[in-house]
C-alpha cells in the first residue's frame, strides 16, 4: 500500500517520492533468495493504487489510511506500508488494533517520536509514537536521538527501549524485546533506523545507526518468535543517486515477507 506523503517532515522533504522509488526498484529483484532458498514471490504480492494524500490536515489523512487499511484488514489481506512520513503508521496500527485487541507495536527507528506535540499539531512524525502508545504497548529499537522530555516521558513510563550504541553489546537485548512484545506484533520501519552510509536517502539521517544484517537479524527474530500482523517501512527520502537504497529497501519488504510467509 504505497501512501506518498509528505507534509510534516522537518529538515528534508521528499517522503511523497519514497514509495514510487521502492516499487520501481522491485522490479530489479531476483525472485529467488538465496537465504530462504525460494522464490517468495509466489505466495501473491499486490501492488495497490497509491493512496491519494488529503493535504487539509495530518489528522485527516491518518484517518484516511485507517479506514483504508480496516477494508483490506477486513479481507484477510497482509498489509505492507511504503510511505510516505511516519505519522500515517498510526492509522494503519488503529485499523490493526481493531482487529487485533492485544497488539503490540515493534518500531525501528534513529528517533523516538514520542512528543507530544510537534509545530502545532499532534499528529507529526514526531509525534506518532506517543499517539501509537495511548492505544497499545510498544517497543523501541536502534534510537540514538530525542529530547529530554521524551527521556523523561520513556522513564516514566518504563518504555521498552534499546538505544544505540548499547543494543550491540546488549547480550539480553533479543530475548528482552521479544519478551516486551504480546503475541500479536505490527512493525514499523522508519529507515533512518539503518546507519546513513547505507541509508543515506532519509530526512533526517543520524549517525550510528544499525547495519543491513542487523536489521535483518531483528525482524527474522520477530517473525520466527511473533505472529507478525503487518508491517511498514517509512520516511524513505529519495533524491540523486539513491538507487541503491530504494533497491535495499525492496530487498528489506520481500525478504520481511519471505520470514513471515510459509513456502507455496
Amino acid at each position: 500500500m504505497p501512501v506518498p506523503y509528505d507534509s510534516t517532515t522537518t529538515w528534508r522533504s521528499g517522503t511523497r517520492y519514497g514509495p514510487q522509488s521502492i516499487i520501481d526498484a522491485s522490479q530489479y529483484l531476483e525472485l529467488y533468495d538465496l537465504e530462504l532458498d525460494r522464490e517468495i514471490y509466489k505466495v501473491g504480492i499486490h501492488t495497490l493504487p497509491e493512496v491519494e494524500p488529503m493535504m487539509n490536515s495530518p489528522e485527516e489523512m491518518v484517518t484516511r489510511v485507517y479506514l483504508i487499511t480496516k477494508e483490506l484488514v477486513k479481507k484477510g489481506k497482509f498489509v505492507v506500508g511504503l510511505g510516505g512520513e511516519h505519522s500515517l503508521t498510526l492509522g494503519t496500527v488503529r485499523a490493526f488494533k481493531e482487529a487485533f485487541p492485544k497488539l503490540s507495536v515493534l518500531q525501528l527507528d534513529a528517533h523516538a517520536d514520542l512528543r507530544d506535540e510537534y509545530l502545532g499539531t499532534r499528529y507529526s512524525h514526531a509525534c506518532v509514537m506517543r499517539r501509537i502508545h495511548e492505544i497499545c504497548p510498544i517497543a523501541q529499537v536502534g534510537i540514538r536521538s530525542l529530547s529530554q522530555e521524551e527521556k523523561q516521558f520513556i522513564t516514566q513510563n518504563k518504555l521498552s527501549v534499546f538505544y544505540m550504541p548499547a543494543l550491540a553489546e546488549d547480550k539480553n537485548f533479543e530475548k528482552e524485546m521479544l519478551s516486551s512484545l504480546s503475541d500479536d506484533v505490527y512493525v514499523t520501519i522508519d529507515v533512518d533506523a539503518f546507519d546513513p552510509s547505507i541509508m543515506p536517502a532519509v530526512g533526517t539521517p543520524e549517525p550510528g545507526g544499525l547495519q543491513w544484517q542487523q536489521v535483518l537479524r531483528i525482524i527474522k527474530l520477530a517473525a520466527t518468535h511473533k505472529h507478525i500482523v503487518g508491517f511498514d517501512l517509512m520516511e524513505f527520502c529519495p533524491e540523486g543517486n539513491s538507487h541503491s537504497c530504494a533497491f535495499s529497501l525492496a530487498k528489506l519488504a520481500y525478504k520481511f515477507i519471505g520470514y513471515i510467509t510459509p513456502p507455496v
